[in-house]
């Protein structure tokens, strides 16, 4: 299946006004970027290394983590029971030896975010303390000042990279366009820096390798848990330079965002899954706990079956959102273990020790990215993505809750296991034939309106189809180059991805929710690839592979015992 229309094979930009060079190239800032920094570092101090990011280094996705990082780390705790789970969540569409990596590694990095300086919350005894979220049936989310765990974690990475001089950051810097050399691979990539001094305007790092560590697409969507700068920028580099995107339709609409009105654009407030893993309960507007009788963990299901009776119940009541009780907890309670959620209620109207929190479905995480294998690797030569930006197989159609953070810090670890031994010789950039465009920035609202209503929680043929009609038309108009349109142009390329796979993927698993198709069909249990053909439009297929339903998958999938050549 191939889009109507093209999508530009590069973007619109002025002629490189400078140039440097590096080794290896890291675009990203949040845990994936800074550990892949700091591990490559490691392992070749002599590597010139370069850390882009696209505001400051604190400005990403994971800063904004409330909840925690899994991993079996409690007493009792296993990575065969984390990997269970893991693949319950998943439905069916996980890789499972990219789990059992997971699972496996995810203590030892964790132990060593601790040693890195990371403060996570303990027991008065001293012991680590452990929490538990949706999907998961043991307390195995380590978090940090009670709800603000992905802040305790950047800021121990910012730190450890300011301790590691011979690591330069270049920040306000927009990642535009992947150089490619004659055969195919990285020459380096074109850079558009907000600044003074020398690395102004648009420019050139030449390299011998880059690590994509951008993170997800949330603004491709109307309404949000993701920061601004998620426009999907390294997934459509990546695609634009030959690299396959996977799995794209499980797109993860997190069930308890908080309702700001009919009109709230752009990034809204999460109320995070721990808030229920620590007792608090979902009511429709008659007070009724509609979660009984759904599924065996009730307000604690997956966040698929969550997001889903929360949609239903939703348009069963005709009311624009649910509510979340947690004014059991108490006081001190909200005050010790959630202190930055209950700040940010408060400032929105809502005192949650006393009141409900008016809560809905928003888009919150993209399962699928480009495809790596266990070792970060790309379908292009030197080019490694790691995070939310890469599809590594972990979480397959629905993430289990905190398995991200993990996953950006046992993938960035495994891409420094190999990436100082394979790099590529320096080589020129070849000349780049591709037909360069650009959408015009004022178009973003029109796209996002587009996926929400069409390619959100709720999805069928027809509005799938009308969908993609409507984002072919996007792309009419003069559009002044520059991050607005560049951004935009990004949004639509992987708009048009995302809208394709779910098209093709005709049935309902996971956070794929077909109406016309509501039941899953394990005849459909494989990927759905998408890339750019020679003519620049949009192909996507879908291709088999083995079920992951946990009940057909050993506890104990063979782990690679060592570097592949």
């Amino acid at each position: 299946m191939t889009s109507r229309r093209p999508v530009p094979g590069r973007l619109r930009a002025p002629a490189p006004g400078w140039t440097t060079r590096a080794d290896v190239v890291v675009v990203g800032s949040g845990i994936a970027g800074l550990t892949a920094a700091l591990r490559i570092h490691a392992a070749d101090p002599a590597l010139r290394l370069l850390v882009v990011t696209k505001d400051v280094l604190a400005a990403g996705s994971t800063q904004w983590a409330q909840g925690g990082i899994a991993a079996a780390l409690g007493p009792g705790d296993t990575p065969d029971q984390h990997e269970r789970d893991t693949l319950v969540a998943g439905a069916g569409a996980c890789d499972a030896d990219a789990v059992r990596v997971l699972v496996t590694e995810g203590p030892a990095a964790v132990h060593e975010l601790i040693a890195l300086g990371t403060r996570f919350d303990h027991h008065p005894g001293g012991e680590l303390s452990l929490t538990r979220e949706g999907g998961h049936h043991r307390d195995r989310i380590a978090h940090a000042g009670g709800d603000a765990t992905g802040a305790e974690i950047q800021r121990a990475l910012i730190a450890a990279v300011e301790r590691a001089p011979a690591i330069e950051v270049v920040p306000h810097a927009l990642a535009v366009d992947l150089l490619r050399a004659a055969d195919g691979g990285v020459a380096g990539l074109t850079l558009h820096v907000l600044g003074e001094g020398q690395h102004d305007g648009v420019g050139a790092v030449l390299c011998r390798a880059v690590v994509l560590a951008s993170g997800g697409l949330g603004q491709v969507f109307s309404q949000s848990t993701n920061p601004s700068v998620a426009t999907g920028d390294g997934m459509a580099l990546a695609m634009r330079a030959g690299a396959r995107l996977r799995d794209l339709e499980f797109v993860q609409f997190h069930p308890t965002v908080m309702w700001l009105g009919p009109d709230s654009q752009g990034q809204q407030p999460l109320v995070s899954e721990a808030v229920r893993g620590e007792g608090a309960f979902l009511v429709d507007v008659d007070g009724v706990r509609f979660m009984a009788g759904q599924h065996e963990l009730a307000d604690l299901a997956p966040r698929d079956v969550v997001a889903k009776a929360i949609t239903r119940r939703m348009i069963e009541t005709g009311r624009p959102h649910v509510w979340l009780d947690a004014r059991h907890l108490g006081a001190a309670f909200w005050q010790s273990r959630f202190p930055t959620i209950l700040g940010v209620c408060r400032d929105h109207g809502v005192d949650p020790v006393t009141e409900l929190i008016p809560v809905a479905p928003a888009q919150h995480y993209a399962s699928g990215g480009v495809a790596t294998d266990l070792w970060g690797r790309t379908s292009v030569p030197g080019l490694y993505a790691t995070g939310e930006v890469a599809c590594s197989g972990v979480h397959g159609a629905n993430r289990l809750a905190s398995n991200s953070l993990l996953e950006g810090l046992v993938f960035s670890r495994r891409i420094a296991d190999v990436l100082p031994g394979e790099l590529r010789e320096g080589a020129d950039p070849a000349p780049d034939e591709r037909p360069a465009g650009l959408v015009p920035g004022e178009r973003r609202r029109a796209l996002q309106e587009t996926m929400t209503s069409r390619v959100g929680v709720l999805r069928h043929a027809a509005g799938l189809a009308e969908a993609l009609t409507l984002l072919g038309s996007l792309d009419d108009g003069e559009a002044e180059v520059g991050p607005p349109a560049w951004e935009t142009t990004n949004l639509l390329t992987v708009s048009t991805a995302l809208a394709e796979a779910a098209a093709v993927r005709a049935e309902t698993r996971g956070s794929h929710w077909r109406e016309d198709h509501p039941d899953r069909d394990d005849t459909r249990a494989g990927h759905v690839d998408a890339w750019l053909d020679p003519d620049g439009r949009v192909a996507v297929e879908w291709t088999a592979a083995p079920s992951t339903d946990p009940s057909t998958v050993p506890p104990t999938v063979p782990h690679p015992a060592e570097v592949p050549a």
